[in-house]
């Protein structure tokens, strides 16, 4: 029983660092622009295609595959928000969330006219044999992913807390309207945390992308995911968003090892309701003031 246990666990913990990395681009845009961005998951999704493109179409070698995809998430991300959010910033907040959500809708279907509805196979990075420490199994892909989302969570923990552009980011993200009479370029600060968390997002989707088929849908349930871990850790804690991704990918794995496993997706809808009636505010998060 015990083995089976720690199984569970250490296959939770590789899908968790991936609705981690999702929700770290979630949690960073809504501590920015106090908006949760709908079309996250089809953001990324477009960026793994663009991955599978370098990668098969051209012929490129799976690393530079992959930093051509996320360079290409990176100017993706800031695009969007020059072009379709900047122009609609002084209006209610409701407006722009409107906007992604029409945004997924949009990048769904432009996917499937571009690339195609039916699903693709996506090349693994790492082959071989899994690793055995002592009863436990672990595949080369989970080590992978632990590896790739430890190196992305402080790499983004350095940006903010060591350069000046993680420190506009954290004075914008505290008091919009201070930050721009201290000479923050506020307009810039908002583009380059949608280039970030859609590099987050490229990262999460590059490597779900080997473990599912490669499709306009792909990203849909870990958008999901990725929303509940953010409710979970807090939405206003980027180490929250960490914390509610490990913790949702090692409890949805036990429900589905213990219980079943048609209860593992409809066990983040039910805690993200049991979160919100318990604390709002998620494990980490902090209470927000209504702002008038």
């Amino acid at each position: 029983m015990g083995d089976v246990f720690g199984q569970q666990v250490v296959s939770g913990l590789s899908a968790g660092c991936l609705y981690a990395l999702a929700a770290l681009g979630l949690v960073l845009i809504y501590r920015t622009m106090d908006i949760v961005n709908f079309a996250h998951g089809e953001m990324a999704m477009v960026s793994t295609f663009m991955a599978h493109t370098f990668l098969v179409k051209l012929g490129m070698p799976y690393i530079l595959a992959a930093l051509c995809a996320i360079a290409f998430a990176f100017v993706f991300g800031m695009a969007v928000e020059r072009v379709f959010l900047r122009p609609i910033q002084g209006g209610p907040l409701i407006s722009l969330m409107i906007m992604t959500l029409g945004l997924f809708m949009v990048f769904n279907g432009a996917a499937g006219w571009v690339w195609g509805f039916d699903p693709m196979s996506f090349p693994r990075a790492v082959q071989g044999r899994p690793i055995w420490i002592g009863d436990l199994i672990i595949t080369r892909d989970s080590i992978l992913v632990l590896a790739v989302t430890i190196a992305m969570a402080l790499a983004l923990y350095l940006v903010l807390r060591f350069t000046m552009a993680g420190i506009a980011i954290r004075a914008t993200s505290q008091n919009s309207r201070a930050a721009r009479l201290m000479g923050v370029p506020v307009p810039k600060v908002y583009a380059l945390t949608w280039g970030i968390s859609a590099v987050l997002g490229a990262v999460a989707g590059i490597l779900i992308a080997p473990t599912t088929f490669l499709s306009p849908s792909m990203m849909a349930e870990v958008q999901i995911k990725a929303f509940t871990a953010a409710v979970l850790g807090g939405f206003s804690s980027l180490p929250g968003a960490v914390v509610g991704g490990l913790l949702l990918g090692v409890l949805e794995n036990l429900v589905a090892g213990y219980i079943s496993t048609e209860l593992k997706s409809t066990f983040a809808f039910v805690l993200i309701v049991v979160v919100l009636f318990i604390r709002p505010s998620g494990l980490l998060g902090t209470p927000q003031k209504r702002k008038v």
